[in-house]
């Protein structure tokens, strides 16, 4: 089971048509839905979220490439998604004690009950580039305090850096890199070579590239070996 949270490339607003709609083999969406708490997943993978913005909204994120990769990896296993995004929101808004952190937390927990947690999976921090100097802590502080109230204290972490279509995220990009330096466990994807389609989300190819991003790292962290 791998959990995916963030602001809105998280929850995705990229065309559905080219990577999303088709139902990924092996994987399987939490719908926290009593007596059918699981589905296939096909994409909008966050329509499920607790704290997610009306359903129009919820398009393609990372998230699809990234399971296809993790079960290409994995194919003997189901895949588990609990993906609880919601746009628009700061990492203030993430701090732990809040809503946000409180509904992820909690879908988390209940979502172990069928299987293990394997790794956590972040995009977030356009609504944070002025204060990057600020930001690591509160990520780091985030990161140990999931895997303290998941009590899984070697929890992988994989973040990823915004895109590049404003400057003004150059400092931003750099910063969290060195998240890795900071604390063990954890990894940052590049966002080199993706393109947007409103100067903030990403377009379809990519999601998709950044989801393969993100996976290569997550297998890379519990020791899977690259796709076959």
């Amino acid at each position: 089971i791998f959990l995916l949270i963030g602001q809105s490339n998280m929850a995705g607003r990229a065309d559905l048509g080219t990577y999303g709609k088709d139902t990924l083999e092996g994987v399987f969406l939490y719908t926290g839905e009593e007596g059918k708490e699981w589905e296939k997943a096909c994409g909008p993978l966050n329509r499920y979220s607790t704290v997610r913005k009306e359903i129009s909204m919820q398009k393609l994120g990372p998230g699809n490439s990234f399971a296809r990769e993790m079960g290409n990896s994995l194919p003997d296993s189901r895949i588990g998604l609990v993906v609880n995004a919601r746009g628009g929101t700061s990492i203030d808004e993430w701090a732990p004690g809040g809503d946000l952190y409180t509904q992820a937390l909690k879908r988390a927990g209940e979502a172990s009950k069928y299987g293990t947690i394997r790794g956590m999976v972040w995009h977030q921090g356009e609504s944070d580039v002025s204060q990057s100097d600020q930001y690591l802590d509160k990520l780091v502080h985030l990161i140990t305090s999931f895997r303290q109230d998941l009590s899984l204290p070697a929890l992988p972490f994989v973040a990823g850096q915004l895109s590049e279509d404003k400057p003004e995220r150059a400092v931003f990009n750099r910063m969290i890199l060195s998240l890795p330096s900071r604390l063990p466990f954890t990894a940052v994807v590049s966002s080199e070579g993706t393109s947007t389609f409103d100067q903030t989300h990403f377009d379809d190819d990519s999601q998709n590239l950044m989801g393969v991003r993100y996976a290569a790292e997550m297998k890379r962290l519990i020791g899977l070996p690259e796709s076959k």
